[in-house]
């Protein structure tokens, strides 16, 4: 197990795998997704749209780096209508996500990570307002940025549906794979 696979589990990584940004599609069709504002997020908070910018954006940003490193997180749930255990897998989630950015950053400084859900870290965000309190541990949205997660769980080669009564979040670490080589994580 090289660094990289140790440092994702014992975030509590469930699957990764890698993938080409250039190969990653960002679609104004999974924006809409964000514009119905089926989370309630939209237009409220520094990682979500559309304080993140256009889609265009979005994948100029994710394309100043070479590869993705793609993960997941499964929670089990009582069954298909467990919210409470969809709540707690969320949480679970982002706990998971601010494991694998500590981790990271303590190798490398350059690398953008994208999850699932948006930002709420600050009871009250201040979008638009004033500028964000925590912008170093604010993840945009991989579905804010366009990205369609299932094809991008696809590209990585991980599972997107791991089974009933099971709900799967997904994140993404864009970064340069010489790096990842040169400070030994792969």
């Amino acid at each position: 197990m090289n660094v990289l696979e140790q440092l994702l589990k014992d975030a509590g990584v469930f699957e990764h795998g890698f993938a080409d940004v250039f190969k990653i599609q960002f679609t104004q069709e999974v924006r809409a997704m964000c514009e119905m504002n089926t989370c309630r997020k939209y237009n409220k908070t520094w990682a979500c749209p559309p304080a993140i910018g256009t889609v265009e954006e979005c994948r100029d940003r994710v394309q100043q780096y070479d590869t993705m490193v793609v993960f997941s997180v499964k929670c089990d749930l009582e069954d298909s209508f467990d919210y409470e255990g969809m709540v707690a897998g969320g949480e679970k989630f982002k706990q998971v996500c601010l494991s694998v950015d500590k981790a990271l950053r303590s190798y490398m400084d350059d690398f953008l990570l994208l999850a699932n859900e948006g930002c709420d870290k600050c009871k009250e965000c201040t979008y638009p307002d004033a500028p964000c309190r925590f912008p170093e541990q604010t993840h945009g949205s991989l579905e804010g940025y366009g990205i369609f997660v299932s094809e991008l769980a696809k590209q990585a080669g991980i599972h997107y549906i791991n089974g009933a009564d099971t709900v799967t979040y997904f994140a993404g670490v864009a970064c340069r794979w010489d790096t990842l080589v040169q400070k030994g994580l792969v």
